[in-house]
């Protein structure tokens, strides 16, 4: 099994680390110290579970590479539409791409099915330009509960997790879904074949879509917006929003609001990734954790007048803080 990793940050060299260690043949993608470190001493990985380096083969121009099974794609969303160059020199007419993204994807109603099938998201696939770079047929869907960072160049903290759900748009069981999470649990990582992947997808982004930006808005910690009365409010108003929305799809969190908010409570002081990338001068990744729902509260008739409050807020903050 050939797979590139492209955007081998702290998510995508850990999975490229595992996978090497279950004898794929890894190709990571990156670029300057974090190349350079990952070039001269390997992936180290730092976890309570074991630590263990992955002398990967590690570039910044696909073409050394050439096509590969899996492109495993750690790149943020709002950097899909741009990524056609890196891209294209991995794909051959078989090559899946395992997107490990928050959010709602770009081919969330590919072969969906019902009323919406096919139907093109303008928030998360403006004009159709992340389609015409990734075609929806390629994508296999990846929600990530896996938390690490990156702790120096070519050096990966895994915090807590290893769990990594996979499935295809069209909720069947395939031969390339099932070869890809054998190896992954091979590497060491938990990844389930998930025929219903959009129920994980909403699962997650319950937290995503509330915490990450009121948390930016606020500056405030996971522990800190659950403990204040008036954002825990707020936050809670816009899960039932999310929730409502997520049922008008056909789909099931199984999980409470309460439970939820006792998980993130429990994090701690804890800032999430949209605070860590406006603190760090990086667009905000909000367009497919909040705008994406709006969008999709419309298309069902759902009301959702506190996202859409918080999303107005928010977009202004992140246009500013682009500028």
């Amino acid at each position: 099994m050939k797979v590139a990793v492209l955007g081998a940050g702290a998510i995508g060299a850990y999975v490229g680390a595992a996978l090497h260690r279950a004898g794929a043949d890894v190709h990571l993608v990156a670029r300057g110290p974090h190349l350079a470190a990952m070039r001269r001493d390997g992936v180290r990985v730092l976890s309570a579970r074991g630590d263990f380096t992955a002398r990967a083969h590690a570039t910044d121009d696909p073409v050394e590479i050439g096509p590969v099974d899996y492109v495993f794609l750690g790149l943020k969303a709002h950097s899909y539409a741009a990524c056609g160059p890196l891209i294209e020199p991995l794909l051959h007419d078989t090559t899946a791409v395992v997107a490990a993204q928050n959010g709602i994807p770009w081919w969330y109603f590919h072969r969906h099915g019902g009323p919406h099938d096919g139907h093109r998201l303008e928030s998360v696939d403006p004009g159709g330009t992340v389609s015409a770079v990734l075609a929806p047929g390629r994508a296999v869907g990846c929600v990530v509960y896996a938390a690490t960072e990156l702790e120096g160049p070519g050096i990966v903290r895994h915090l807590e997790g290893t769990r990594f759900s996979i499935g295809e748009p069209d909720r069947s069981v395939s031969a390339r879904c099932t070869a890809f999470g054998a190896a992954m649990r091979a590497g060491g990582l938990k990844c389930p074949v998930e025929p219903e992947l959009r129920n994980d997808i909403w699962l997650k982004l319950l937290g995503n879509i509330s915490f990450n930006p009121i948390s930016a808005l606020s500056r405030a910690t996971m522990r800190q917006m659950c403990l204040h009365g008036g954002t825990r409010q707020v936050i809670e108003t816009m899960m039932r929003e999310t929730l409502a929305v997520a049922e008008s799809l056909g789909c099931e969190v199984g999980v409470s609001i309460e439970r939820r908010l006792a998980g993130a409570e429990r994090v701690g002081d804890h800032r999430t990734s949209t605070l860590q990338d406006l603190e760090r001068g990086k667009p905000l990744e909000l367009d497919v954790l909040l705008a994406a729902v709006v969008e999709l509260a419309e298309i069902t008739g759902v009301e959702v007048p506190t996202l859409r409050t918080v999303h107005a807020i928010s977009d202004l903050l992140a246009l500013r803080s682009a500028a």
